[in-house]
């Protein structure tokens, strides 16, 4: 989710869940070291809880870089080998560290050892042609040796050699029964599912078996991309799925209010309202007004010099869906 969940995003998401935890777009452990790590890491407390996700193939420099991520107050430090864009592979980390298994154990370990908080990691269960059980297991069992506090698991295998980042993420076939036999063999070894959930109902069939029930895939938990960013509101169904059955979201024009208030908190040295509202997309997907509203963020919101307040215009698209 590389230049998707930057902290604009989370901050808008999380109106939606306040139990769940968000992660931030892959950030370079070299660019925290040497670049402006104030700005990199900077995000809004109420954000929280927040996971740091690192690319990265130096241990030295992981162990570091979750070093200020711990100190910027992260609650979570996560190792990303999954990433299959050539930006990435050209660095030598992403899925292409799949392949070294024992390098990502030395990076899981450095980092265990720099920081207090759980330590994981985001993977896919194979890598071009190495896409048997037999590899994820072996890549796996390195991690786990090393201390890793749990595994994110992509289910597909990323094709480095002829697929773009868009079509990993759609022409790999999804094993869910590799993550789910891993689990069954790492009972345990945390492991969260990612890939193709797109509605809370597959993810809830996907966890483990709460008292009372027969079903459930036995993991234990999963993580939400593009589903999430284009349709917030499944980060709601889920809030109250698992943690508060009484939870109501905010209605879209009181998100609206608490957008405009934390874009008014943002430096203005540079800063466009465009910057929080191309997140905004799918406040009311779905419903009456949706496209009006895209327009409305697209040719208004988006425009030179639109000030938080502009935000407010929208209001009568929104006062027109609750009256249809």
């Amino acid at each position: 989710m590389m230049d998707w969940t930057d902290r604009h995003c989370r901050f808008f998401h999380r109106l939606f869940a306040p139990h769940a935890l968000l992660y931030t777009e892959m950030l370079v452990a070299a660019a925290i070291l040497r670049g402006d790590a104030l700005r990199l890491l900077e995000h809004d407390p109420r954000e929280h809880p927040v996971a740091l996700q690192l690319g990265g193939c130096d241990p030295r420099e992981l162990a570091e870089a979750a070093r200020a991520g711990a100190a910027a107050g992260y609650a979570e430090i996560n190792l990303n080998v999954g990433c299959p864009s050539d930006r990435v592979k050209n660095g030598s980390f992403g899925a292409c560290l799949m392949r070294r298994p024992k390098l990502v154990a030395e990076c899981v370990a450095r980092m265990k050892d720099a920081v207090d908080l759980p330590v994981t990691v985001k993977c896919r269960i194979g890598i071009d042609a190495e896409d048997q059980y037999e590899f994820f297991a072996e890549f796996a069992g390195a991690v786990a040796a090393a201390g890793v506090d749990g595994l994110i698991v992509h289910a597909r295998a990323a094709i480095l050699g002829g697929l773009s980042p868009k079509e990993n993420r759609e022409i790999p076939p999804l094993k869910y029964d590799y993550v789910h036999r891993l689990k069954r063999e790492r009972q345990d070894l945390p492991i969260v599912l990612n890939g193709g959930l797109l509605d809370a109902a597959a993810v809830l069939a996907e966890l483990s078996v709460r008292p009372g029930e027969t079903h459930g895939g036995g993991l234990d938990g999963a993580m939400l991309g593009r589903a999430a960013y284009h349709r917030p509101a499944v980060l709601s169904d889920l809030e109250r799925a698992l943690c508060n059955p009484d939870w109501r979201t905010p209605a879209p024009e009181q998100i609206i209010e608490r957008i405009v208030a934390y874009a008014r908190r943002q430096p203005h040295h540079g800063f466009r309202l465009h910057s929080v509202t191309r997140h905004m997309h799918g406040l009311i997907a779905g419903c009456e007004g949706a496209r009006a509203w895209r327009r409305f963020l697209s040719e208004v919101a988006a425009a030179p010099g639109a000030r938080p307040e502009t935000l407010y215009e929208a209001l009568p698209l929104l006062n027109a869906r609750r009256a249809a």
